[in-house]
């Protein structure tokens, strides 16, 4: 009978120092015992009564899918590297007129200013806030402006822009925040009165157009009146507008419009170091 050599020897060596009775006990165990599984199969214990599951947990690197589309399932690097890249995309659209700054505290907040260049709301400057949701990407970005603007689609004692309108279901990887930004900018150029947050605009606007330019002044006004204003969020990133017109380097580049004449530039409040440039009229502008 052909054996195999390892078994065999083995098993010689076995029987020389067992006596009988082991020998036979030995063969009723193997008789009892499960088949042996093919090479390479291994065939693991059975689980203890009582046992608890063990759990698998997430990895940070790939996103789960989430019912509640939370940004737990992204995990916290998922969203700061979604945002770094929004972040991007809005430096890389070079939207005119308009100002952001993360903050420094938290990546779920931007800091941001509006200048109006032409229109009914020309030479107006307003600051305002980005507020990103904790399951972005699957939810919209509320804008807060500081100083309510007297405007159909801005509430006019929170401040809040009526984001919703122009994004009805915010769809990931499709809507963008540069996008939000830009639907800020286009409020003041291209007025809608449908389902307004402040109601006395959009009916001064479509019944006296004359009164609700007096009211339209009287807003820019207020809100340019606040420009040199500290932050209203702590935050070494805030955004703080300063009025140059006093230095003398910036003297012979005053020019007659309001938020112009100012020379109002950006700086960040970590160094003086501006971060946009001058065009020829002496405005600050992206790009």
């Amino acid at each position: 009978m052909n054996l195999n050599p390892f078994w065999s020897m083995s098993g010689s060596t076995s029987r020389k120092q067992r006596p009988d009775n082991e020998e036979q006990s030995g063969h009723a165990e193997q008789r009892a015992s499960p088949a042996r599984l093919p090479f390479g199969k291994k065939q693991l214990p059975p689980i203890p009564k009582n046992a608890a599951p063990i759990t698998k947990p997430a990895s940070a690197g790939a996103p789960g899918q989430s019912a509640n589309g939370t940004h737990a399932s992204y995990g916290p690097f998922y969203l700061e590297y979604s945002l770094l890249a929004e972040f991007t995309l809005v430096i890389k659209q070079k939207l005119p007129g308009i100002y952001v700054q993360p903050s420094y505290k938290s990546a779920l907040m931007w800091f941001g200013v509006i200048f109006i260049r032409h229109g009914l709301y020309q030479d107006g400057v307003f600051k305002f806030t980005v507020y990103i949701p904790d399951n972005y990407p699957d939810g919209e970005c509320p804008v807060m402006f500081d100083i309510p603007v007297f405007h159909p689609l801005v509430d006019p004692v929170s401040g809040e822009l009526d984001v919703r309108r122009a994004f009805t279901k915010w769809r990931r990887n499709h809507n963008r925040i540069w996008q939000v930004l830009m639907y800020a900018r286009t409020i003041f150029y291209k007025i809608s009165t449908t389902e307004p947050l402040n109601p006395e605009a959009a009916v001064l606007y479509e019944k006296d157009v004359h009164l609700f330019k007096s009211k339209v002044v009287d807003s820019v006004k207020l809100c340019n009146s606040h420009l040199f204003d500290l932050p209203k969020i702590e935050d070494p990133y805030a955004i703080r507008l300063v009025n140059l017109c006093c230095v003398e380097a910036h003297e012979e580049n005053v020019v007659s419009r309001a938020h112009v004449a100012a020379l109002i530039c950006l700086v960040s409040l970590r160094g003086t170091q501006l971060f946009t440039k001058k065009q020829k009229n002496g405005c600050s502008h992206t790009g």
